[in-house]
Formats: structure tokens, C-alpha cells, sequence
């Protein structure tokens, strides 16, 4: 029988549970209420139940859906989603700029005061730059692909087996691609790779980067700058995603988002209704192309985001891609170390949130432990029994403290970000892009990362299957050129 996965009520319910005690309402007597009529918890690690609810089960989670969606939440006031509220609340939010046109007073790979990385200020003030150049951007999308094809086979494991698996080949401090040759059986038996990745991710077996939903989203975000330009409407979005994106190739709050639509929900509806997964890991995946395209000025990056990201998501999932897009928009000026760039992320989410906090505490975690498995450590200690693995949160506060602690190091920051656990590909994908947009050309990249993607993309968005890294950057470039 056909189980489809993250859309089944009786599915859902657990999540929205959980989902409701995070955004600061309170799910108790509806909890209460579903486990006395015979409801069980939220599926461990797959989208769905081994089987079927009853119909009287089924009735019962959409009802009891609705209802969470109705209580009031203590959080309401702190962590808006409306923009013109979000940006009340950031009192550092960037000044518009002109593209191109600014500079922080630290350079690109000067050494940071340590001092001054922890008070995590506002942007520094502007200055003339060198211009985004299609090389730079090259090396951003090689970036993402490499970050996302290294934690692809060991997506879903839990961290103690990826520590295992990686040190069983002496790739510990994680340095490459991870292998199956050389692991012992007992150890593959009992922690196997992700199923789906495994034949096209491990080193033995690259040739090309495969598909995946951390390079779609991205291609796809293209497609809607090429038809739409930089100020499409979150309909524009949704439409796209109807004649563009197969919905099997959807996920959590991206599927619900899709059979929404379907429904006849409009945005941002589509966002909040029967939605558990709203403030997972989803938009922010889909952030990059909005830093790229506006180097230099976060403020209109972070507003790009959010129109995208209200499609599917509210809160904390719309800050994490507000914070990564306004992250690569300083990043792509070529002026900024990553600290400045972390900051400037910062600026334009509102401080007093639990992605903002998370963040900020991943980052001093970072300045402060010589040892990064201490600094994961402490991450996965004061999230994992809070939060499920591909929630924004926990994930974005990874990210922060990967690159921080790697100084923006490409191989350190993408082997920091997989080696944390959780939604492993996506955390790869997000620092790979951050980190080789600092180092500003795809020849600063080690061949070992590179070379076996042979500069072919494969996807099933529009035209796009096969497309080399270069040619993405030319069409990337055009667009950020474009007003």
C-alpha cells in the first residue's frame, strides 16, 4: 500500500505537537486528547507511518491540526513573520545600498578581533568594492554542490555513527569524501549509509553531482528571477512551483506547501494551514540565489528571501533564509571575512528569536573550544531533544558555527558542517556556498572536491539537467546585473 510520506494527518499531528510547545503555545490537553483516543507519536526519522490510521483516527488529527493552528502563541510579538513587523524589531536592519558598494573596514582573510566577534555589532561602514565577477560565482554554486554531495550518504544517521563510519577509514577529522571501502561489515550493518544517496555519493561511486533538493531549489529560484525579476511576488513563486517542481521531489513544509496549493490555499496561507513543518530547514535551502544576486546589500537579499520563504514557512524556518541570504549577500562583495558576514546575517532577524539566540550561542561555542567535536557536542546537548533533526534552529546555529570556527576555511567549513549531524547535506550545501564565495574562484577549491563533479548538474527543474557550474554562474551574473 502506498504510504505517502509527510502529508498523512495522523502523521502530522506528532510534529504539530512539538512544532506548537517551540512557537510558545501550549499543545497539552490536545495532546492529552490524541493519545487517549489511541494517537501515536510523530514518525522517528521517515515521513510516514508504517500504516494507516483509522478513519476515525484520520478526522480526528485534521481536527485537532486546526485547532493547535488556533491557539495563541506567547511568542507572537517576538517572532513575527510579517516583514514590516520583522524589521521593527531589528534595530541594526542594513541600509539599503547601492549593489556592489560595500566594504567592511576588515578585509578579506584579515585576522578578526576576538573581542569584537562575540558582541556581534552591526555592519561596519561602506566603501567602493571590486565587483561580482561570474568566477566568484562559480565557485559558489561548485561550493554548495560539494558541501551537499559529502553529507548526502550520511544524511539521517545519528552522530555517533557518522563519527564511526568516517573514523573506520581514518577520514577523521573528516578531510574527503566519505568511502564504503575499508568499513567493516558489523559497522555498515549497523549504521548503514542513507539508501538513496549512497550509490551516487561516496567517493568510489561519484560521476557528476546527482540530483537533490538542496541544487533544485536553487535552480529553480533562478528560473524565477529569469521569468520574474527581483521583485516577484510570493504568487509568482507558487506558480512556478506548479508548472516547474514535480511534487515528488518535495519535502516536509515544501510538500504541504505544494498540496496546499492544490487545494486552493493562496500564500501565505499555504505556509500555516495543517503545516507542522514550517520552521524546518526548507527556505533556508532555498536561499542562496538571493545573496547572489544582490552583493552588497543584505537589506534587499533578506526582503527576496522572505517572499520566497513565506511560500512554505513562518518565523524561525523565514529567519534562517533572511539570515543566509543577507550572510552571502556580504559575503559576495569580496570585502568581508566571515565573521562580518555571520554579523551582517544577524542584523536583519529579529534578536530576540530562538534562531537569533541559537546562533549567537553557536558562535560563541565556537570562539571558545579549540575542539570542534566539544562545540557539536554542546550543540547537539541543548538542541536534539527539543528540536527534530531538519529543523531550522538547531541546523542554522551548526552552519554559523562550522564557519566560524573554520574562519571561513572551505574544506573546514564543509567538513565542520557535515561532521555536526542532523540534515548533513543541506548544512554541506549552505557553508560550501558561503565559503567558496569567500575564496572568490573555483581554482581555490581542492580538485579532490571538485574534479569528481566533472561540472555536470543533474536535476529534473526546467532545462537545466546536465548544466555545467560555469554556465550557472553566467546565468546567475545576468541576473544579479539585472535592476
Amino acid at each position: 500500500m502506498l504510504r505517502l510520506t509527510w502529508v498523512q494527518p495522523e502523521d502530522l499531528i506528532g510534529h504539530e505537537l512539538r512544532q506548537a510547545a517551540l512557537d510558545g503555545r501550549e499543545p497539552s490537553a490536545i495532546a492529552a486528547r490524541w493519545r487517549a483516543a489511541g494517537g501515536t507519536q510523530a514518525p522517528l526519522r521517515a515521513g510516514a507511518s508504517p500504516r494507516p490510521a483509522s478513519r476515525y483516527l484520520r478526522l480526528l488529527a485534521k481536527d485537532l491540526l486546526d485547532e493547535l493552528a488556533d491557539l495563541p502563541s506567547k511568542l507572537a510579538d517576538t517572532e513575527p513573520t510579517d516583514l514590516a513587523r520583522i524589521k521593527s524589531l531589528c534595530p541594526a536592519w542594513p541600509n539599503a545600498v547601492t549593489p556592489l558598494s560595500l566594504r567592511a573596514v576588515v578585509p578579506l582573510g584579515a585576522a578578526p578581533d576576538p573581542r569584537r566577534r562575540g558582541t556581534l555589532p552591526a555592519p561596519v561602514s561602506a566603501a567602493p568594492t571590486a565587483p561580482l565577477t561570474q568566477a566568484r560565482l562559480e565557485a559558489a554554486w561548485l561550493g554548495r554542490a560539494v558541501g551537499c554531495l559529502l553529507g548526502k550518504p550520511v544524511e539521517k544517521l545519528p552522530l555517533e555513527a557518522i563519527r564511526a563510519l568516517a573514523q573506520s577509514t581514518g577520514n577523521w577529522p573528516l578531510n574527503t569524501y566519505f568511502t564504503a571501502h575499508g568499513v567493516p561489515e558489523e559497522l555498515l550493518s549497523q549504521h548503514p549509509w542513507n539508501r538513496r544517496s549512497a550509490p551516487t555519493s561516496l567517493a568510489e561511486n561519484i560521476d557528476g553531482m546527482p540530483e537533490d533538493d538542496d541544487l533544485n531549489y536553487p535552480l529553480l529560484n533562478l528560473l524565477l528571477l529569469q521569468r520574474h525579476g527581483k521583485h516577484f511576488t510570493t504568487t509568482d513563486a507558487a506558480e512556478l512551483w506548479l508548472a516547474e517542481l514535480p511534487a515528488g521531489r518535495t519535502f516536509t513544509a515544501e510538500r504541504i506547501a505544494y498540496r496546499n496549493l492544490l487545494l486552493g490555499l493562496d500564500p501565505p496561507h499555504t505556509a500555516r494551514h495543517r503545516n507542522p513543518f514550517r520552521e524546518w530547514i526548507g527556505a533556508l535551502i532555498r536561499a542562496d540565489v538571493h545573496g547572489w544576486t544582490n552583493p552588497g546589500d543584505p537589506a534587499a537579499a533578506a526582503e527576496q528571501a522572505h517572499r520566497d520563504a513565506t511560500l512554505t514557512h513562518t518565523a524561525n524556518g523565514v529567519y534562517a533564509a533572511m539570515f543566509t541570504a543577507a550572510t552571502i549577500a556580504q559575503a559576495a562583495t569580496a570585502a568581508h571575512d566571515i565573521h562580518a558576514c555571520l554579523r551582517t546575517g544577524l542584523t536583519v532577524i529579529p534578536p530576540r528569536s530562538r534562531l537569533a539566540r541559537a546562533v549567537r550561542h553557536a558562535i560563541r561555542l565556537a570562539e571558545e573550544h579549540a575542539d570542534f567535536d566539544t562545540v557539536v557536542d554542546e550543540l547537539h546537548a541543548t538542541h536534539a531533544d527539543t528540536h527534530h533533526w531538519v529543523h531550522a534552529v538547531p541546523n542554522t546555529a551548526l552552519i554559523a558555527a562550522a564557519l566560524t570556527h573554520a574562519n571561513g576555511d572551505f574544506t573546514g567549513s564543509i567538513c565542520r558542517a557535515v561532521s555536526g549531524g542532523w540534515d548533513t547535506d543541506s548544512n554541506g550545501a549552505t557553508a560550501g556556498s558561503i565559503a567558496a564565495l569567500l575564496t572568490g574562484d573555483p581554482l581555490a577549491l581542492p580538485d579532490r572536491w571538485t574534479t569528481p563533479l566533472k561540472n555536470r548538474l543533474a536535476t529534473s527543474i526546467g532545462d537545466f539537467n546536465g548544466i555545467g557550474f560555469d554556465a550557472l554562474a553566467h546565468l546567475t551574473l545576468r541576473e544579479a546585473s539585472r535592476p
